[in-house]
């Protein structure tokens, strides 16, 4: 099964320390609880957070939750959600997160061991899976850093860039998918471009290193605090703007198991229709808030 994420993401030999993305048994609801007032307030002051479908949730079981983000390394609309979740479904529920390699390998201790205690793991298939067989609630973003950044015309569709692994792990351990969606966040910086197909010409063919030695597969030009103007995926201090989140209807598929996963065509069919569906809802979303561009 192929990983979620390109190659150059995967975890580097020598790195390894003691909350590095690889186990089930660091998540630790007290420390979720910790986080929980300082969410509240910027879900209710900063973001002033409108939220709907919670209905839509399955009340026990696994199941995987697939969502599009926005606004940068910030991206303020998935931990507005994790608030919402927490508080709606409890701190004991059993939930991880897929979070990208790259944060894991060059970010500080003291972040990783706070996102592996509130639940997060590292994003590569068998982690997923581990916590899927466990009974657990799986979150993940497929479109990861080219989604958070992609540029602000662009704040209204669902980009997973092509990433199929979600659909593959769905179908190999027969769980349904939970899509959600969001609006609002990607004003909280404003991407003007991506050159890094440029940056990446300039690296194979004139040598120029990238920083800590990792493709960063995106190089957006952004609006935003505390740079003003950035260069490069840095990290950004959201502005205030306004989410609204929705949970969608869950998404199921005719065929479920090893050899449909393995149907590359089937896959393909699968991942389009996740991807239209909340596309179309997306659509509906932005259309009830009377703000499409």
């Amino acid at each position: 099964m192929e990983s979620f994420f390109k190659p150059e993401f995967l975890a580097r030999k020598g790195d390894r320390h003691p909350y590095d993305g690889w186990s089930l048994d660091q998540r630790d609801p007290r420390v979720i609880q910790s986080f929980m007032p300082l969410w509240e307030w910027a879900y209710q002051h900063y973001f002033s957070v409108q939220t709907d479908g919670w209905h839509h949730v399955l009340p026990e079981g696994k199941m995987l939750v697939v969502g599009s983000h926005n606004g940068g390394l910030a991206a303020p609309d998935m931990f507005m959600f994790m608030y919402d979740w927490f508080r709606r479904q409890g701190y004991e529920r059993l939930t991880y997160g897929l979070m990208h390699p790259t944060v894991w390998d060059i970010f500080p201790d003291t972040v990783v061991r706070q996102a592996a205690q509130c639940g997060a793991v590292r994003a590569h298939p068998k982690m997923a899976i581990a916590a899927l067989q466990k009974g657990a609630t799986v979150l993940v973003y497929p479109g990861g850093a080219e989604d958070v950044f992609r540029p602000h015309h662009l704040r209204d569709k669902i980009y997973f860039a092509g990433r199929q692994g979600f659909i593959k792990l769905a179908l190999r351990e027969n769980v349904p998918i939970l899509p959600i969606i969001s609006y609002g966040a990607h004003d909280t910086l404003f991407v003007m471009a991506d050159i890094y197909q440029q940056m990446r010409q300039l690296h194979d063919e004139w040598g120029m290193p990238w920083l800590f030695g990792i493709d960063p597969a995106v190089f957006p030009i952004y609006l935003g605090l505390p740079w003003g103007i950035a260069f490069g995926p840095l990290p950004n201090f959201p502005l205030p703007a306004q989410i609204h989140t929705r949970v969608c209807a869950p998404v199921a598929f005719e065929r479920y198991g090893r050899e449909a996963a393995s149907d590359r065509q089937y896959v393909n069919q699968c991942y389009q229709l996740v991807c239209t569906q909340m596309q179309q809802s997306l659509d509906q979303l932005i259309e009830e808030l009377g703000d499409r561009s």
